[in-house]
C-alpha cells in the first residue's frame, strides 16, 4: 500500500529558517567602518569590488565619503576576512550598453584582478547601477558568475528563483526597512526558508549623515543566531544550490546526501533534522 508523502522543506545550517545578509557596492574606504560594524554584531557581508577602479596612492585624499580603497587597503581588510569580495565591473559601466565581447572582458578582468589579491575564486556579482539585459545574463553564465545582484526592491524575504537576478528585500535607505527588519524577525516559517537581504553604498551614510541607520538595523538583528543565519551572497547561494543536490527514493521516505556540506530539512511541521556528507537518512 502506498503511504502519503508529507512535504520537504529546506532549512538552513543548524535547522534555522531565516536568514540575513548585507550587499554594499564599490569598495570604499568607508565599507571599513561598514565591516567594523558587522563584526561587532557577529554579522557577515559582501562587498561588490570594481578591480580597476581602486584608488592609487597619489589619488588618495580626504575626501573619504566616496574615497575607493587602495589595493593595500582592499588586501588588508579582506585577507583572511569572514566577509565575500564579489565583482562589480572591472571599470564600473553600464554592462548593457556592451556587446558580448565587452560584458565578458569587463567580468573576467574583474574576476582576475580580485582573485589575483586574495588568492581565492570569485564567483558572486552586483550590476554596475543595476544594468543588465538578457545578454549581460548570459555572459555572466558563461564568465562562471554564480549570482548576481539587481537594485529593485522586493519587499520580501524570497529565495531568488533566478540567481542572475536577484533582487535584495529593500535598500538601507528605504523607509519600510526597520519594518520589514520587525516583520521578519516575528515571523513564524512554516514552508520556505525566508531571507532578509540588504544593499546600499557605505558612501551614502557619509553624504546623509545616517549610520545610525545600519546601527539601529544590525542592533535589532543581533544576537538571533538560534533563528537566523548571519551568512554572505555566496554561502547562502551554495547552500541553496546543494540542497537540490541531495537523492530521493522513489517514495521520498529515502534521502542521500552527496554533497560535502550538512544539509538540513523540515517534514510539514517536525523539527528540522541534519543530513551529513554522504549519509542516507530514513524520513518516515
Amino acid at each position: 500500500m502506498q503511504h502519503q508523502i508529507p512535504s520537504i522543506f529546506m532549512r538552513f545550517p543548524e535547522g534555522r529558517a531565516k536568514a540575513l545578509t548585507f550587499s554594499y557596492d564599490d569598495g570604499l574606504h568607508l565599507d571599513r567602518r561598514l565591516i567594523q560594524i558587522l563584526d561587532a554584531h557577529h554579522m557577515k557581508g559582501t562587498f561588490n569590488v570594481n578591480g580597476g577602479r581602486f584608488a592609487s596612492e597619489e589619488e588618495y585624499n580626504e575626501n573619504l565619503s566616496t574615497q575607493r580603497m587602495t589595493v593595500a587597503e582592499f588586501c588588508q581588510t579582506f585577507a583572511d576576512s569572514p566577509h565575500e569580495v564579489a565583482i562589480h565591473g572591472y571599470s564600473h559601466c553600464f554592462m548593457d550598453t556592451l556587446p558580448p565581447s565587452g560584458i565578458a572582458r569587463e567580468v573576467l578582468s574583474d574576476r582576475e584582478a580580485l582573485e589575483e589579491l586574495l588568492g581565492r575564486p570569485v564567483h558572486g556579482m552586483a550590476y554596475p547601477f543595476g544594468a543588465y539585459n538578457d545578454t549581460v545574463v548570459r555572459v555572466l553564465r558563461e564568465c562562471g558568475i554564480s549570482y548576481s545582484r539587481v537594485v529593485n526592491s522586493s519587499l520580501s524575504f524570497d529565495l531568488p528563483r533566478d540567481w542572475l537576478r536577484q533582487a535584495p528585500t529593500c535598500h538601507h535607505g528605504n523607509p519600510r526597512a526597520m519594518e520589514l527588519a520587525k516583520q521578519f524577525v516575528e515571523m513564524n516559517v512554516y514552508r520556505d526558508p525566508q531571507l532578509f537581504y540588504l544593499w546600499g553604498h557605505t558612501f551614502e551614510f557619509a553624504q546623509n549623515n545616517n549610520w545610525h541607520l545600519i546601527e539601529e538595523f544590525t542592533d535589532y538583528m543581533a544576537g538571533r543566531e538560534d533563528s537566523v543565519w548571519y551568512a554572505t551572497n555566496i554561502e547562502i547561494f551554495e547552500y541553496v544550490r546543494d540542497f537540490g543536490r541531495l537523492e530521493y527514493s522513489a517514495d521520498c521516505s529515502l534521502v542521500h546526501n552527496p554533497t560535502c556540506r550538512t544539509l538540513w530539512l523540515a517534514l510539514s511541521k517536525q523539527a528540522p533534522r541534519s543530513i551529513a556528507p554522504g549519509e542516507t537518512v530514513k524520513l518516515f
